[in-house]
């Protein structure tokens, strides 16, 4: 059983893991022998996600807010000293706005969301970088981009923009970072329902993936949070699908990982 494990040993940091898709992302990656630090301003979920885990795998829960760098700073310092090592971030936390046109658009809504999408997650890869790159480690950071980083119409116009500035982001550092051996990809998921994306506009998860399928080139293949984790954990280390021929992910960097690849906007 211990030989199956992926990512045995390693060290990750998941930031918005205590809810959708940093949480399926967090299980998943513990149940494959990681070590888990969740970060969150979720603290109850946080603090329950972490302690449901521990029994069976080593998971911890830190606050922080990705809006202050010092925060991600002192997680990521935090991490180090107790473990040694990061060998994965997962720069997941994230928000969405209503739907709004530009026309009606709240500036302080925008900068809020670039601050959190763009400037959090440049905040994650640079501190993550660094004690990689300090420690040696080749490791993997991902991203959680949207099939909205490619395309435009079907998310508010703060979230598009957001997004693709995640896409910039990934594609401008992937080539510095990887001349020092850690990696920089990005999952971009299609529509998932998870309490974010169902609460926007309280929503049910149903009517979610109803609406999503509707708009999918693919009929009938309803994403999930736990197929964005598994994407993410064949980008973090090994997967337990083949892709390309590689039996993991070592080889690859600068890589946008859509799970709706053929979506399309029809106009």
């Amino acid at each position: 059983m211990a030989s199956t494990l992926r990512l045995k040993g390693k060290v990750a940091i998941i930031t918005g893991g205590a809810s959708g898709i940093g949480e399926a992302t967090t299980r998943l990656f513990a149940s494959q022998g990681a070590i888990v630090i969740i970060t969150d301003i979720q603290d109850s979920l946080g603090i329950s996600v972490a302690n449901s885990i521990s029994p069976t795998g080593q998971c911890t829960y830190l606050h922080c807010d990705v809006h202050d760098e010092l925060q991600v700073a002192a997680a990521v310092d935090q991490t180090i000293q107790t473990h040694s090592r990061l060998d994965i971030m997962f720069s997941n936390a994230g928000i969405l706005e209503p739907l709004t046109s530009i026309l009606d658009l709240n500036m302080s809504d925008l900068d809020n969301l670039l601050s959190i999408h763009m400037r959090g997650m440049a905040t994650a890869i640079k501190h993550a970088g660094r004690a990689m790159v300090a420690e040696g480690i080749r490791g993997s950071i991902i991203c959680t981009a949207r099939v909205a980083a490619a395309m435009a119409g079907f998310t508010p116009v703060a979230y598009t923009i957001a997004k693709h500035g995640v896409l910039g982001l990934v594609k401008a550092v992937a080539g510095e970072l990887g001349e020092k051996g850690v990696r920089v990809n990005c999952v971009s998921p299609f529509g998932v329902a998870t309490s974010l994306s169902c609460g926007i506009e309280m929503m049910t998860s149903e009517l979610v993936e109803k609406l999503t399928c509707e708009a999918a080139v693919l009929k009938e293949a309803v994403l999930r949070a736990a197929d964005i984790a598994a994407a993410a954990l064949f980008l973090a280390c090994c997967c337990f699908l083949k892709f390309l021929f590689l039996e993991d992910s070592r080889a690859i960097s600068h890589l946008v990982r859509s799970n709706e690849a053929e979506q399309q906007r029809r106009c």
